[in-house]
Formats: C-alpha cells, sequence, structure tokens
C-alpha cells in the first residue's frame, strides 16, 4: 500500500495575515488553513502559530504542514458512471436518474461519490479527506451533468465561479401546459416551505433565484424547455416553472396528479461551460438526452426535434 507524504509550504511574511499568505502559497482555502492552524501546523520562525489572522512580519518564515489525506469514509464502488472528461484538477460525469450524490442516512451506498471514488484518477482530495468535491448538485431524480474538483485548489475555483455567475448551466424540462411567450425570466426568491418542511417555496425572505426559460418544441399540452439558471437554490427550476403554473412534468414533490403522464422526473442538465482553473481553457459540455427521458418526450407528441436549443 502506497504511503502518502504530507506536504510542506513555505513563505515569507510580508506583513498580511497569515491564512491570506497560505491561501495563496498552497491553493487551499482560508476556512482549511485556520483550520491546520488550530491543530498546531503552522510555525513562524520556528513557534507554532494558531491564529489565522496573525500577520506575520517582513521577512519571517511560515512553514505550513498539511497532512496527507485522509482516506474517504465512503467506500468506492464499482459502478457504472459516465465520465465525459477528467484530468489532474476536475472531472465532468453524467449522474443517471435515480441516483443520489452523497451518501446519507438511507442512502449509505450506491451514490455517485461511492462511484467517484472508484472511477477517478489522481484523487488529490478536498478538505484533508480522500475524497472527490462536488461543485453543484443534482436532485435524485435529475440526470445530467455535473462537475467534480479532485483537489482544493480547483473546488475552490471553481466554486467561486459558480458564485460570480461565471458557470453556464443549461437544462432541458418538459414541462405541463402551454408557454404564453416564448421565452421568459423567473426572479422569485426561494425559501424553505412553511408548510412542509421538506418542500421549497418562492418567498419574499428568501434567497434570490434567477430562471431564465425558452420554448424548445410543443406537444399534446406540454412544452419542452431550454432553461438556464444563473442561481443555484435547491429545486430552483422544479420550485419557479410550478411558480408559474407549468410544473415539471413527473415531479412528485411540485407536480399534479394531472399532468402528463410520463416515466421519469423530465428534467436534465444538458450543458454545462466553465474556465479551467489550472488552464484558462474555457470548456463546454452536453450530455445526451436519456432514452426514458426521450419516450416521456415521444409519448406526449414530442419527437424529431433538434434539441439544440
Amino acid at each position: 500500500m502506497e504511503i502518502q507524504k504530507e506536504t510542506r509550504f513555505e513563505v515569507r511574511g510580508d506583513g498580511r495575515r497569515l491564512d491570506v499568505q497560505l491561501a495563496e502559497a498552497s491553493g487551499l482555502t482560508r476556512s482549511r488553513i485556520a483550520a491546520l492552524m488550530e491543530q498546531g501546523l503552522c510555525l513562524v520562525d520556528g513557534r507554532t502559530e494558531t491564529k489565522a489572522g496573525t500577520k506575520a512580519r517582513p521577512g519571517q518564515q511560515v512553514v505550513l504542514t498539511v497532512p496527507a489525506p485522509k482516506p474517504a469514509v465512503p467506500q468506492a464502488e464499482d459502478i457504472p458512471l459516465e465520465i465525459l472528461y477528467q484530468d489532474e484538477d476536475l472531472a465532468v460525469v453524467v449522474k443517471p436518474c435515480g441516483m443520489v450524490v452523497h451518501p446519507a442516512a438511507g442512502n449509505e451506498d450506491g451514490t455517485l461519490v461511492n462511484a467517484l471514488l472508484h472511477h477517478l484518477d489522481s484523487l488529490g482530495g478536498i478538505g484533508g479527506e480522500l475524497r472527490p468535491g462536488i461543485v453543484h448538485r443534482l436532485d435524485k431524480d435529475t440526470s445530467g451533468l455535473l462537475l467534480v474538483a479532485k483537489n482544493d485548489a480547483a473546488q475552490l475555483a471553481l466554486s467561486r465561479q459558480l458564485q460570480e455567475r461565471q458557470m453556464e448551466k443549461h437544462y432541458r424540462a418538459l414541462v405541463d401546459g402551454l408557454m404564453k411567450e416564448p421565452s421568459g425570466r423567473v426572479e422569485a426568491p426561494i425559501a424553505r416551505s412553511k408548510k412542509d418542511r421538506k418542500k421549497m417555496a418562492v418567498d419574499p425572505e428568501g434567497r434570490e433565484a434567477v430562471t431564465e426559460w425558452t420554448v424548445l418544441a410543443e406537444g399534446r399540452g406540454v412544452t419542452l424547455l431550454d432553461v438556464h439558471i444563473l442561481t443555484g437554490r435547491t429545486h430552483q427550476i422544479r420550485v419557479h416553472m410550478k411558480h408559474l403554473g407549468h410544473p415539471v412534468c413527473g415531479d412528485p414533490i411540485y407536480g399534479s396528479p394531472r399532468g402528463a403522464k410520463v416515466p421519469r422526473l423530465m428534467l436534465h442538465a444538458w450543458s454545462l461551460a466553465f474556465t479551467h482553473p489550472r488552464t484558462g481553457e474555457r470548456m463546454t459540455f452536453t450530455a445526451e438526452l436519456p432514452e426514458a427521458f426521450l419516450a416521456g418526450l415521444r409519448g406526449n407528441g414530442i419527437e424529431g426535434c433538434s434539441f439544440d436549443g
């Protein structure tokens, strides 16, 4: 068994906060730096420094020791997984409908994380654990593209792109009813429902949520949409479509029992564009619609059209 070694980063103090200097040198987050310092793993001129906000004077030698990642608690499982791309920093995978992303009570195995631990190469670990970093999430019954970071530096850079809306995500959604306009924009804050804590809902006191949609095709009482989300709230598309009076077909939480008959939740993460954190290259990926999704379209009068939007 290969024994992983700890990593050391050395900098010369320049008068700024230690966590800022060390974050720049190591590529780790400042919260991770603070946690390591609390563990006594930072030396300033040979003396242990535990306070992240301390300023190292110019010329002082600062040494941070980063232990080797601990084995991840979830176990690697040989679960079939479509990987569109991977390198030393990240991977782009296609999550199937019905797969949970993270292990949790009731879903301890068979998750995307279990599959990633088996399939990913050169996994550097996140937050001191040998595990993948899920940059953005998909609901269990939503299929499609998902971006994974392999190390702290990539996780930090990609998460910042997500927060600053530099990452572009488009979905395909089949919704009940015919839209009155060819396109539209929903700006309606979302919070946990006050009536049912298992649901999310439009709430003036909630967090900002912005969704743009464009009609791609119409069927028998249904509409296929290209949906572009500018924020990433829990259940955002599903809540916003219900708010418009056009819930996503097959939605067991927000849908209508009188809605179109489909084999699954008709929501698929279709395309993803982001800037590579190491090379600066703009990368774009698309994931074809799964057969069950196509069957749902055909069953409601939509077939033979272009889904490129």
